[in-house]
């Protein structure tokens, strides 16, 4: 009978510590989740196309339950992009911030200073290159480069071009426009580029550069015409739009859509937010409004994605060089 007994508690311990085993198992196999929501700093305003990603990426994350806890958008677009950026520094090594980026994570540092390497912060994912066409109003009458050249320089400087924050890419690509054809315009920045398109549609400004979807509804309904893109080759989206090079200008600029996280967050947070992001890059819906919205995929993590930021400060620390030299 003693020997029962102890068969029973010598098969009760191993199926105990079989249990503990599988458990632990399972816990290392799970890796690392969020203990609460994880906040998503947008570093723009409100309706422009870089919170329009990332309340879509939020959307995609929860329809698909890539995360176990929700993705809260925050908009910290002051200051082009300083105050976000200062907001993620001051959040060093926490593992439930993360941030949408544009290129303004680069230029804002070069042009302001507010104590901020980006080369410090965690790199997470790109997940696509945006961009740029040059619009007018439909009401304008102008349906060519040519005739939106000579326009401006009938009216000077009262041409009014609208953008996102001085020093931003709308305005770097304004820059560009204005070397390229020996012309001037008036710079009117708001706060992120879905006011841009309105105040287009409005008549407030002549002009804008918006990406294809901040303009997508006012084109759709006829009310925003492009005229330009400023790509490598013409966007299947608008298969009718000339590239500039191919109008003989070699003006070329992308903005990246890309997430970063704050300095020194753990390996295991970095892991599986860059996990998460590759499988929204795989979904149907990413996939649709990619076409849709005229973007470039172009997914890139870890090393490479850190290489590749830096050299684009690089370049445009060259870019904000020669257009204070022009100015």
């Amino acid at each position: 009978m003693a020997h029962t007994f102890t068969r029973r508690v010598v098969l009760a311990m191993t199926a105990s510590a079989a249990m503990v085993a599988g458990s632990v198992t399972t816990a290392l196999a799970e890796g690392w989740k969020p203990q609460k929501p994880v906040e998503m700093v947008i570093m723009a305003g409100q309706g422009g196309g870089a919170d329009r990603l990332a309340r879509l990426f939020q959307s995609i994350i929860q329809k698909e339950g890539l995360s176990n806890m929700p993705m809260l958008p925050v908009n910290k677009g002051g200051g082009s992009g300083a105050e976000a950026l200062r907001y993620l520094k001051d959040k060093s090594g926490d593992a439930h911030v993360i941030m949408a980026t544009l290129n303004s994570y680069y230029t804002t540092p070069l042009r302001t200073d507010i104590g901020v390497d980006i080369a410090e912060f965690t790199p997470v994912a790109r997940m696509a290159e945006d961009t740029f066409l040059l619009w007018v109003n439909a009401d304008s009458g102008i349906t060519t480069l040519d005739e939106y050249v000579a326009a401006v320089k009938a009216e000077g400087t009262g041409w009014k071009m609208g953008g996102t924050g001085t020093g931003q890419e709308d305005s770097l690509v304004t820059a560009m426009i204005e070397g390229a054809f020996d012309i001037k315009m008036t710079y009117v920045p708001f706060q992120g580029g879905g006011e841009v398109a309105k105040n287009l549609i409005g008549n407030h400004v002549n002009s804008t550069v918006n990406n294809p979807s901040e303009a997508l509804g006012f084109y759709k309904a006829g009310k925003a015409v492009p005229l330009v893109a400023f790509t490598p080759e013409r966007l299947a989206a608008f298969p009718d739009v000339p590239t500039a090079r191919e109008l003989g200008h070699d003006i070329v600029y992308a903005m990246q859509r890309s997430f970063v996280a704050p300095p020194g967050m753990p390996q295991e947070a970095v892991d599986y937010y860059t996990a998460m992001f590759e499988k929204v890059s795989q979904s149907e819906e990413w996939k649709t409004y990619v076409a849709e919205s005229a973007l470039m995929p172009a997914f890139l993590t870890g090393d490479d994605l850190q290489a590749y930021f830096l050299a684009e400060r690089d370049k445009h620390a060259k870019i904000l060089e020669t257009i204070e030299a022009g100015s």
